[in-house]
């Protein structure tokens, strides 16, 4: 019985053993397990953070060369709108540009030049506050004007040609979004134009007319014999009657030395013509004429030597200070102005009354004159020496007086002097 209980608790010790022993080879089986499975845990973890700062990394890099990309396409926008207002500012066209509302946006330099005008001025303006007829009519309508020539009075009261072109204003997507005016300063090429017709049509009429002067100067050289006999046989009641008629011949005479001045060819005789030295002679010689009703004021740079035919050039000077004297019979003041900048300009201005427009579109023609006396050649002799020497002769008049400008090719200047 003993032996048996003893064998039993062996046994049994042996077994619980066993199963101890199991128990723990299964734990740790578990716990390897665990392990194990805790490992796969943190390298999956681990793996995902490590994806996740390498996305979070390459989004910056991202952003970053995106940044750039903007600060490039900013640095092109604004180099290309750099460029188009360069452009802008340095045609010498003149550009405006108008919303839909006709309202004033933008106004580049030229225009500004051209029309006497500042851009903060007119900027936000509306048309009307800006532009007079014809410029305004033509804006108002809104309709595409391919090219249009209108004379125009500038904000400084300056009287222009303009060449203009208007249409609509379109964004990228062809959208009309406002309206653009372009125009170009006509006025010295229309001023050059009319000098060049006025031009052939002088010489024309020279040509014509030299052979009827030498005609009518064959028959007043008879009436003026006989008008001498007659003075030495008529009695003394005829005799003013006689002096009446030897007076009208040498009238007539001397409009025919006129005419054949202005109708014969000019040749020059061209010397070195100091011009301080020959504005002073003009002057002093209507002075004296004038009685001291007329004060002449000299207004001018550096007074040149140049080539040119002297006794031409002071009859010229001569006939516009003499035409300036007789535009202010109750005295006033004639200024004599002496520039040189593109070309030699000599100007003669009176403060007169004035000339209508109709007048001074005509009176460089042959035989227009306003005077009682005048011939009408005067102006015409004045233009073909200034055009016989490469010049052009402007008028300009207002209300206070006006201003014949002699304009004189600078090549003719040979040496510029003290004023």
């Amino acid at each position: 019985m003993e032996k048996i209980t003893l064998t039993t608790i062996i046994l049994s010790s042996l077994f619980l053993v066993l199963i101890i022993m199991v128990t723990l080879r299964l734990l740790m089986d578990l716990r390897r397990k665990k392990l194990k499975e805790k490992e796969t845990d943190t390298t999956q973890v681990g793996f995902v953070v490590d994806t996740f700062h390498e996305l979070v990394a390459t989004l910056k890099e991202k952003e970053r060369e995106l940044e750039g990309l903007k600060r490039h396409a900013e640095d092109r926008a604004s180099s290309i709108e750099i460029y188009n207002e360069d452009i802008l500012q340095s045609v010498p066209s003149g550009v405006i540009s108008f919303d839909r509302e006709l309202t004033v946006t933008k106004m580049n330099s030229a225009a500004g030049k051209i029309l006497d005008l500042k851009e903060e001025d007119v900027l936000d303006k509306s048309y009307g506050a800006v532009f007079g007829s014809p410029v305004a009519d033509i804006i108002k309508h809104k309709k595409t004007v391919e090219r249009a020539e209108v004379a125009y009075v500038t904000a400084g009261g300056k009287r222009i040609w303009l060449g203009l072109n208007m249409s609509p204003l379109k964004d990228s997507a062809g959208n009309v979004i406002g309206q653009i005016l372009v125009f170009t300063d006509l006025t010295e090429l229309k001023a050059f134009q009319s000098q060049m017709e006025l031009r052939e049509r002088l010489s024309n009429l020279g040509e014509m007319s030299a052979g009827i002067a030498h005609e009518l100067r064959n028959p007043l050289g008879v009436i003026s014999g006989y008008t001498k006999i007659l003075l030495k046989r008529a009695d003394a009641g005829s005799v003013p009657a006689v002096e009446a008629i030897a007076k009208e011949v040498e009238v007539m005479d001397r409009i025919i030395s006129d005419f054949l001045s202005f109708a014969r060819p000019t040749e020059l005789v061209q010397s070195e013509v100091d011009l301080g030295d020959l504005l002073s002679g003009c002057i002093q010689g209507i002075e004296d004429s004038s009685k001291g009703a007329v004060r002449f004021v000299r207004d001018h740079d550096a007074l040149p030597v140049i080539h040119g035919d002297e006794v031409l050039l002071r009859q010229s000077v001569t006939n516009l200070m003499q035409n300036a004297v007789e535009a202010m019979p109750e005295g006033g003041e004639v200024r004599i102005g002496v520039h040189v900048d593109d070309v030699l300009r000599l100007s003669v201005s009176d403060t007169g009354h004035g000339m209508a427009e109709n007048i001074r579109n005509r009176i460089f023609l042959p035989f227009y004159t306003t005077k009682e006396r005048g011939t009408g050649l005067g102006l015409s002799i004045v233009h073909k020496v200034v055009v016989s020497h490469g010049g052009t002769v402007d008028v300009e008049s207002s209300e206070k007086g006006t201003t014949f400008t002699i304009n004189l090719p600078k090549t003719l200047i040979v040496e510029k002097r003290s004023g």
